[in-house]
């Protein structure tokens, strides 16, 4: 694995994604912003409307043949014609951090197949998993996607099926953003 690479994620007037939605899916909503700089490393984009900040990590709850599979199919950021993107911070609730590891992959993959079902949405929607409940933000994952405009369905596919799983009975908060690169 890498080491651990900072993110940060600043919402305002500047950035090269042009925010089209900010909504609340549970919990509190995030305040509206025109712009969102996504920045690997220190902030360098002016302060704005919010500011989240995490690193990415390693793969916690994910076997060695999901690892594999997700590594020879998975797209990088970036791409020149995935101008559709989307921002979803995530907090679960104490409930979910108080069960063990093992018990968090059960739900997690052996009742939610959530790897699986994120599977059949490879390549064409490129994702980043970024951590930040140890860094006291106010969501425990901030998940990036990309995509394209034609693959804009089926990432509201993928994020359907996920909430009606298992595992959204843990979650707390969450806002999706969506954004457009010009």
């Amino acid at each position: 694995m890498a080491a651990p690479l900072p993110v940060c994620i600043t919402a305002g007037a500047t950035g090269p994604w042009r925010v089209t939605a900010i909504r609340p899916v549970s919990g509190d909503p995030l305040a509206p912003a025109a712009r969102l700089a996504v920045e690997d490393g220190p902030a360098t984009a002016p302060a704005g409307a919010w500011r989240l900040r995490g690193v990415t990590s390693n793969l916690r709850y994910t076997a060695e043949a999901e690892r594999a599979m997700l590594a020879s199919v998975q797209q990088g950021l970036g791409r020149p014609r995935a101008t559709r993107a989307a921002l979803i911070p995530i907090r679960k609730s104490d409930a979910w951090w108080d069960l063990a590891q093992d018990a968090r992959r059960a739900v997690l993959e052996d009742q939610s197949h959530h790897i699986a079902i994120g599977l059949e949405y490879l390549p064409a929607v490129a994702r980043r998993l970024v951590h930040c409940r140890d860094l006291g933000e106010p969501f425990d994952f901030l998940t990036w996607f990309e995509f394209t405009p034609e693959d804009e369905a089926g990432f509201d596919a993928l994020v359907t099926r996920l909430r009606a799983t298992a595992e959204w009975r843990y979650v707390t908060r969450e806002v999706e953003i969506r954004l457009t690169r010009d």
